[in-house]
Formats: structure tokens, C-alpha cells, sequence
């Protein structure tokens, strides 16, 4: 089953290309790019499952520096349909996820949202400001990067906050990345093949007895 959730590459992520028009080049344009997009999506996917370890046995490697995800079990996998708040605490689900918005072109809410996590952490006065701007300069302003899809209103708002930066100088923008990646980007990848493979519990077969 290949869910149409993930040949939908608009859903309020961020400004797309208002000239497009429409025709059957066009249409044989689009449909290219969806078959392209659900290969790229597959392709990440598959990575984090073969570069997993089973539930329970992590794999060890002082030459790896690369981080490796433990694959959750069903029972695991079924928790973070509960909330979106048990898919951002796993490590795999949090990654899975991040996949998933890069695939829709919605990667910079989840990094917008992880950078005013670590932000909020931060203790010293130098470092705040210093996140506060970087965080400004990669998501907020105007051409930014990773430009998030907020409105002029808040975004002039950090503008002022960060002149002082506080711990509280994203957490209206973070609070509304949140809600659309709560309500939007979080149901579809509930409902994307790779996710409901996960939560499949392998199927035990047994020989049949010789008499």
C-alpha cells in the first residue's frame, strides 16, 4: 500500500511555486515528482531500518561514530500514535519523523522546533544571545535558510526579543510549529506505509508435524 499521503508535497510546509500551471506536461512533470519523492522517502526509511538493531540488543562499535537507532518493537512503534509528544521522545520515531517532513519539504519545523528546545536549555547570557541570533538568522527572518511558515507579526516580535534575548524569545513561533506539525505532518505519517510496518507484529509460522 502506497499511501497518497506522501504525493502531497504542499500541506501548509512552506511557499511552493505559485506559477505552476496547469496541462500534461505539467501533470507529467508532477507525477515524476511524485514517484521521485516516494522513492527518496522509501530510500531514508530503509536506511534507518537496516541501520537499526533489534529491540533490546544496541549495537556496539568504538570505531562507529555514526549513531544508530534501535528499532522499536510494534508494542513500541503503536505508542506514538497515542501522542505526538511518545513520537518526538523516541530517538528512531524523532528521526523517522525528520525523514518524513524532509520528504514533504517540511524539514525545518522539526529542526526549528529541536534548536528552541536546546535553546531553552541553555544557562549562560553569551550563549543565549548567540543561539538567539543564529536561530533568528537560520528560521526567522526574511530568506532565511530554513524560513518557517509563521506570521509577519510574530516574526517581528523575535525581532525585539532577541535584542535581549530571554528564554522565551521563540516560544510563540515554537508553540505554533508544534500545532501544524501536530495537526498536520504527525496524522500522515501515522498513516504512512513505513509507519503501519512497524507497528506489524512478525508472523509466526510453524512447520506442520510429520506423522
Amino acid at each position: 500500500m502506497q499511501s497518497a499521503m506522501f504525493l502531497a508535497v504542499q500541506h501548509d510546509c512552506g511557499p511552493m511555486d505559485k506559477g505552476a500551471s496547469t496541462g500534461p506536461k505539467n501533470e507529467e512533470k508532477r507525477e515524476k515528482m511524485k514517484r521521485t519523492l516516494l522513492k527518496d522517502w522509501k530510500s531514508r526509511l530503509s536506511y534507518f531500518l537496516q541501520n537499526s538493531s533489534s529491540p533490546g540488543k544496541p549495537k556496539t562499535g568504538k570505531k562507529s561514530k555514526q549513531q544508530t537507532f534501535i528499532k522499536p518493537s510494534p508494542e513500541e512503534a503503536q505508542l506514538w500514535s497515542e501522542a505526538f509528544d511518545e513520537l518526538l521522545a523516541s530517538k528512531y520515531g524523532l528521526a523517522a519523523f525528520r525523514a518524513f517532513l524532509k520528504s514533504e519539504f517540511c524539514e525545518e519545523n522539526i529542526e526549528f522546533w529541536l534548536a528552541c528546545e536546546d535553546f531553552k536549555k541553555t544557562k549562560s547570557p553569551q550563549k543565549l544571545s548567540s543561539k538567539a541570533k543564529k536561530i533568528y538568522t537560520d528560521f526567522i527572518e526574511k530568506e532565511a535558510p530554513k524560513e518557517i511558515n509563521i506570521d509577519f507579526q510574530t516574526k517581528t516580535l523575535i525581532a525585539q526579543n532577541i535584542q535581549e534575548a530571554t528564554s522565551g524569545c521563540f516560544t510563540t513561533a515554537q508553540k505554533r510549529v508544534y500545532s501544524l506539525m501536530e495537526n498536520n505532518s504527525y496524522p500522515r505519517f501515522l498513516e504512512s506505509e513505513f509507519y503501519q510496518d512497524l507497528c506489524k507484529k512478525p508472523q509466526i509460522t510453524t512447520e506442520p508435524h510429520a506423522t
